[in-house]
């Protein structure tokens, strides 16, 4: 069996001057997986994929990337990163292609330019996330779920081991969150990548990963889409439960539950769970 891709092990860590944003996490992330990291806003998800990224480092416990410090695999660039959109990107005057162009260029030093593999590169992630067409396009000219393709090409195009996604679905409509879903699990075996995505979205999650890890500051569980219970989502959502269940249709028996003691029955939350998509499916 494979070590896994990524490991966090007893990580806690604190912002100077604040509380703690992550406690004694300890989480493994397989080889070839797609883990989600489900959690409230403020509950550590984002820092979680820092310390992945080695932009941070813990304030106590180890974290391994691919069998390195996570410096040291980002250095070797096998970590690719799709950061939560801010708007700002759009503003800038490129098409489509130099923007996906600036993946494997990162890689470069000053004075290289892209060699024919790295184009090769470009054109099979523009492929792989159906933005071939819209190559030439002004990036402001595009809605945000095509912009966030072209985002996720940048990153696959600098043929990363491990794709890393910070709330990828924020400002996309639910029928571009099911296609992001599906996308991903095309990524996955088409590239034979690891992902991890932290959200606060449980349908993206749900449909697109194969393991769901509950984040608010300490780890509440780790299980398959169809393991979680109203009582894990309660403990870890509180007050935004209800929100969640009504966007779900969680039937009312189970709403209840969840509403009281965090201790409620186990009782599976009711999410439909599209089947994986085969190889060489159309892209959305």
């Amino acid at each position: 069996m494979p070590d896994p891709a990524v490991q966090f092990q007893h990580v806690t860590f604190a912002y100077p001057g604040a509380a703690q944003a992550l406690a004694d996490v300890t989480l493994d992330v397989a080889t070839g997986a797609c883990l989600g990291v489900l959690g409230p806003n403020g509950g550590g998800k984002s820092t979680l994929l820092k310390l992945a990224l080695g932009l941070l480092n813990p304030t106590r416990g180890v974290v391994r990337v691919l069998g390195h410090s996570p410096r040291e695999a980002a250095a070797r660039g096998l970590i690719g990163y799709v950061p939560q959109r801010s708007g700002a990107e759009q503003a800038f005057p490129l098409s489509v292609r130099q923007v996906v162009e600036m993946g494997p260029a990162l890689r470069l030093s000053p004075w290289r330019t892209l060699t024919q593999g790295d184009h090769q590169a470009v054109d099979a992630a523009l492929a792989a996330v159906g933005a071939t067409s819209i190559a030439s396009k002004h990036v402001g000219s595009l809605s945000g779920g095509q912009f966030q393709r072209v985002q996720i090409a940048r990153a696959l195009a600098s043929r990363p081991k491990l794709l890393l996604l910070d709330e990828p679905t924020v400002g996309i409509d639910v029928a571009g969150q099911q296609q992001f879903a599906d996308l991903l699990n095309r990524l996955r075996h088409d590239f034979g990548i690891t992902v991890m995505v932290v959200s606060h979205d449980i349908r993206t999650v749900a449909s697109g990963c194969d393991r769901i890890a509950c984040l608010s500051r300490t780890l509440h569980s780790h299980v398959a889409p169809e393991g979680l219970t109203p009582g894990v989502l309660a403990e870890v959502f509180r007050h935004d439960v209800a929100a969640i269940f009504g966007d779900l249709h969680v039937d009312a028996h189970s709403a209840e539950a969840c509403t009281g003691h965090h201790h409620a029955p186990a009782t599976p939350v009711q999410i439909s769970i599209p089947s994986k998509p085969t190889q060489g499916a159309s892209p959305p």
